[in-house]
């Protein structure tokens, strides 16, 4: 649903500024580093989730630079550090609503600050969906993941399962069977939603099993994920709970790009996700750019996050330069 669209009116208190960074993580922070050293002044604000899901990584293994690993609120600070010390000026807070309208870029943020950005990179990231149990937030970094890329390595020769029945959760289950002695693939029908190019596959991959008509009702463990507890048949006569011994819970039932305050003005495919220009990150208002998982709905890693930042801020660079 897309939001009301919102006017917000430039006054003489509007804070004028030449690039705008809405969002912190890897995209964020590296396009307020690019952004600082084109001399571009940027001021970028961190959103809700300082430094975003990478600070609810323990472990960051698969990022250029760092050899023994470094935990994702670490990386994100050294980052953030980086930014700062080229001029770049980081705030507390977030965008609410903005205007784009009449070819000015103005942006409302919570306290009623509003900012008129000659430039505007959004890299608000995607937030994960989860099954809304209080075992998910419990055993977030001991067992729980959302990206079976990234924290895949760590479960090598470990049971692991994978919630979901789409073309994600049937990837994850392929990947992970490459890296786990075994894969329990939770499935609340008792069909896949993937196509069937991938059903066909997981069925095919001897240490992956299929459980159908189940869903999750708890986790346990001591400090860690040991277990899960599974409804199968739930609501039906038969139904009966089920445990099942893992190590990991990968969650695979898609993501929310968190875009919704930019609904009225930007154009986004039907999941929400920021389209920009093929090869660039322009988005389809001139002077606004997109970078990280708000508009890549297909890697969603931290090192793409980092590449897509450094070319939202060249492009802002080039796009001040040709005004």
């Amino acid at each position: 649903m897309k939001m009301k669209q919102l006017n917000i009116i430039a006054s003489d208190d509007a804070e004028k500024i030449k690039c705008l960074i809405v969002g912190s993580g890897p995209a964020g922070f590296t396009a307020a580093i690019y952004a600082a050293r084109a001399n571009l002044k940027p001021i970028l604000y961190e959103g809700l989730q300082p430094g975003g899901q990478l600070t609810t990584t323990t472990e960051v293994e698969n990022f250029p630079g760092y050899p023994n690993g470094i935990t994702g609120p670490e990386m994100m600070e050294d980052l953030k550090k980086q930014a700062e010390r080229f001029g770049a000026e980081i705030r507390s807070g977030m965008v609410e609503s903005v205007d784009f309208s009449g070819g000015k870029h103005l942006l409302k943020l919570d306290g009623d600050k509003v900012i008129d950005a000659e430039t505007v990179i959004i890299s608000t990231g995607a937030s994960a969906k989860y099954l809304g149990l209080p075992d998910e937030k419990k055993y977030a970094g001991g067992g729980v993941s959302a990206c079976a890329t990234c924290d895949g390595f760590f479960y090598r020769g470990k049971d692991v399962a994978v919630v979901g029945g789409g073309d994600t959760a049937a990837e994850e289950a392929i990947y992970l069977a490459g890296l786990a002695k075994k894969v329990y693939l939770i499935v609340r029908r008792d069909q896949l939603r993937a196509s069937k190019v991938m059903a066909d596959r997981v069925e095919k991959v001897s240490n992956i099993k299929i459980l159908w008509k189940h869903q999750t009702k708890a986790l346990y463990g001591d400090g860690v994920v040991e277990g899960a507890v599974l409804l199968k048949n739930k609501g039906e006569e038969n139904e009966e709970e089920v445990k099942i011994k893992i190590d990991g819970f990968f969650l695979a039932i898609g993501h929310h790009p968190n875009s919704d305050f930019l609904s009225e003005f930007i154009k986004m495919n039907k999941e929400g996700y920021i389209e920009t220009i093929p090869g660039t990150s322009k988005t389809s208002v001139p002077g606004v750019f997109a970078c990280g998982d708000v508009q890549d709905h297909v890697y969603r890693q931290a090192v793409v996050a980092a590449g897509s930042g450094c070319m939202a801020a060249i492009d802002a660079e080039r796009y001040l330069s040709e005004k």
